[in-house]
């Protein structure tokens, strides 16, 4: 800045010159020595502002160049804690994606199977954007996967999961989380919504939202939450989704909401369930065009008729958001 304003100094001290000499610019000495010496300094200034602006330049691309193999090799990582392959369940199929807004998400979602043979599936979305967010979200993650196998109930596992997202971030800082405990034996699917988007249960002829359960993790110390219960008949379909797919909004900035996502699930709810998801995906980017301002999680459970109707072979994923446009 400093030497930006010496040129222009020096600019405008010799137009001066120039207009006031104009007619006397030939027989003058002094003026003349005066407006070449102004000259050949402007000159000067203006390549070492040249110069720099050159280095500026090159370190900011350097800078650029840095941060975005940081960002790669982020995404990496995160892609690594995404489940590869959705496992097979006793009596249920699966498919999920997760679509960051930013390159790395602060959304996951997980599945996997307890050594005493409970299913569980989580979803959560944490507060924040960024790498910053992903941070946070791979150590809920595998604070989940060490809890989950040591937990009594649903409940129990979230006051701990609670107690640590707490305990290790900022208080501006939460997860809205969704836990869910498959037990094939009896259909029943044991839960706990922690101030996550309501999952949809669509059965052949009613609706439900699982809603019950507790604020979301990390903004008390000593939340308590509630289990629910449902029973899963067969072909019902359960819809496990961040804010990112209801939040989707129109030009006019209307929001996507979850009535269409369920009226969407609803008129395709017999196709595969990759069929639906690329439903319910291509029905937002419909109503929102515009690239995606939160990351869009979306999971798909749906209760087999029979052992035979089990997918154990569709892949789960996290995809770009310039992959999925």
């Amino acid at each position: 800045m400093r030497d930006k304003i010496y040129l222009a100094g020096f600019l405008v001290f010799a137009g001066v010159l120039l207009f006031l000499g104009r007619h006397l610019l030939a027989g003058s000495v002094l003026i003349s020595w005066v407006l070449t010496f102004g000259g050949t300094a402007a000159a000067g200034v203006l390549l070492v502002v040249l110069y720099r602006v050159q280095i500026e330049l090159q370190a900011s691309r350097l800078e650029l160049a840095r941060k975005e193999a940081e960002l790669h090799f982020a995404l990496e990582v995160q892609r690594a804690l995404f489940p590869r392959k959705l496992p097979s369940a006793d009596g249920l199929e699966l498919s999920a994606v997760c679509i960051p807004a930013q390159g790395i998400s602060g959304d996951f979602y997980d599945v996997w199977t307890l050594p005493d043979g409970r299913f569980v599936f989580a979803i959560a979305d944490i507060s924040g954007k960024g790498i910053s967010a992903a941070i946070l979200m791979a150590n809920l993650q595998a604070v989940l996967r060490m809890l989950a196998a040591t937990s009594a109930s649903p409940g129990d596992l979230c006051q701990k999961l609670n107690h640590h997202v707490h305990q290790v971030t900022d208080p501006a800082w939460f997860a809205t989380f969704f836990y869910g405990e498959w037990h094939p034996a009896d259909r029943h699917l044991r839960y706990v919504n922690a101030g996550h988007n309501p999952p949809l249960l669509l059965s052949a002829f009613h609706s439900q939202r699982l809603d019950q359960g507790g604020v979301p993790l990390g903004m008390f110390a000593a939340a308590e939450f509630e289990v629910g219960q449902v029973f899963l008949q067969p072909a019902d379909v359960l819809i496990l989704y961040s804010d990112g797919i209801t939040e989707a909004a129109a030009a006019d900035g209307e929001e996507f909401g979850e009535e269409r996502l369920q009226t969407v699930v609803t008129k395709h709810r017999q196709e595969p369930l990759t069929g639906i998801q690329g439903r319910v995906l291509d029905a937002v980017r419909e109503w929102s065009p515009k690239d995606p301002q939160d990351d869009m999680t979306l999971l798909i459970v749906r209760a087999a008729q029979s052992l035979s109707q089990i997918r154990t072979d569709v892949p789960g994923s996290v995809a770009q958001t310039k992959e999925a446009s």
